[in-house]
């Protein structure tokens, strides 16, 4: 009887660790990333750090804001959120950082990691965020069009926006750049969504369309985990490994 005991209690445990392995493999885990670009560029800043995430296993989507206002770049957001099958990982660029602050409210968001990203709070707009700060080299750089919209010239991407980047990627980012509404530069979140998600902050030391004191600034506020990387404002593409990390760290710690 004694054995017989023993040899049912060794097939309880046997059960329990087995159900428990099943149990801890079916734990979910956030496997969708959505990528938000900035001003004076489009999906295509996205193209390194893309391929990285996907070979981890991550389904990733680069959504193509339009840039003609920030509410049409919110809902363009919130599509691409509507359709991911699980927690995402939101994550911004440049201006991207004011999209993410909005949309990153839905539920489906679980982390919001901002790369060398303006970070406003409810009712700020990047014109107000930046009055204490030094004023960027890129800024001398924009060139108005038509109704109200605005180009980076070749020679601000050249200097002050990719300065670290070979001459045909400059080249490339010249030939693809979007025009972007002047108008977003003041646009204002209704609600910071990195006031209740987790959140991350990439801050770009060689920036010249953001200071770099005022990303380190907005990190703080925020409270974020911070990585900070010797880099143009396109830190995507001269540091795209680092970059992947970062994003790989959001959404193997937010649940």
């Amino acid at each position: 009887m004694r054995h017989k005991w023993q040899r049912i209690l060794s097939l309880l445990v046997l059960c329990i660790l087995t159900t428990g392995g099943t149990l801890m493999s079916q734990t979910p885990t956030v496997k969708n990333i959505v990528l938000v670009h900035g001003a004076f560029a489009d999906g295509s800043s996205w193209s390194k750090v893309i391929p990285l995430l996907q070979a981890k296993g991550y389904h990733v989507t680069s959504v193509a804001i339009p840039l003609t206002s920030f509410q049409e770049d919110v809902a363009a957001t919130r599509r691409a959120l509507a359709v991911q099958d699980g927690p995402v990982i939101l994550v911004g660029h440049s201006y991207g950082g004011v999209v993410i602050t909005e949309a990153g409210n839905d539920p489906k968001v679980v982390g919001l990691v901002y790369v060398a990203a303006f970070a406003p709070d409810a009712g700020q707009s990047i014109v107000d965020i930046s009055k204490s700060f030094p004023k960027p080299l890129g800024m001398d750089k924009l060139v108005p069009q038509p109704d109200g919209f605005l180009l980076l010239s070749p020679d601000g991407i050249e200097t002050a926006f990719a300065q670290d980047l070979s001459k045909e990627e400059k080249a490339l980012i010249t030939a693809v750049q979007p025009q972007t509404a002047g108008a977003i530069f003041g646009a204002q979140p209704t609600q910071a969504a990195w006031h209740t998600k987790p959140n991350w902050y990439i801050v770009a030391s060689h920036d010249h369309m953001i200071a770099p004191e005022q990303e380190a600034s907005m990190a703080r506020q925020m409270k974020a985990t911070t990585t900070t990387l010797p880099s143009s404002h396109v830190v995507m593409l001269s540091h795209p490994a680092e970059v992947a990390k970062v994003i790989e760290d959001a959404a193997t710690s937010a649940k």
